[in-house]
């Protein structure tokens, strides 16, 4: 008998105590239209031949006014965003993507192990057309997707 009423005031233990799990508490992203940010450029896993946007080296700066506004609360993952670069991309002598050129890009939620709610909002540049030629790019505002 007494193993029984050991057992059920463990059981009232368990149910009535709180449980920490994982909380829907991810950090939201809210850009207001105008803001200019700031993209690097990550090393892209299949770069196509011919592509100017392949020879800048991993970390390079895109500084982009952002036409959309963006707000994670409202706008689902996938979401597209349009964006104008505000300064010159260079590489050596040479212009690689002028001023005003258009930036297509997303809001995505990425999986991340350091992230302590397990997930994060990021902004990812993926085009940029400049003087009616595109560019597949892959830019985020982090340094690194790591």
């Amino acid at each position: 008998m007494h193993r029984y009423a050991v057992g059920v005031l463990c059981s009232i233990c368990v149910f009535l105590s709180s449980s920490s799990g994982q909380t829907s508490g991810i950090e939201p992203v809210n850009v207001a239209a105008g803001t200019v940010l700031t993209f690097h450029l990550q090393t892209r896993l299949n770069p196509s031949n011919g592509n100017e946007m392949d020879v800048l080296p991993k970390g390079t700066t895109l500084r982009v006014k952002i036409l959309d506004s963006i707000d994670s609360r409202v706008d689902r993952d996938g979401t597209q965003f349009r964006g104008a670069v505000v300064s010159s991309v260079v590489s050596g002598n040479d212009i690689v993507v002028h001023p005003e050129a258009e930036v297509r890009g997303l809001l995505v939620l990425l999986r991340s192990k350091s992230h302590p709610e397990g997930f994060r909002f990021e902004l990812l540049i993926t085009g940029v057309t400049d003087h009616g030629r595109f560019y597949d790019v892959t830019a985020s505002l982090s340094s690194s997707f790591f």
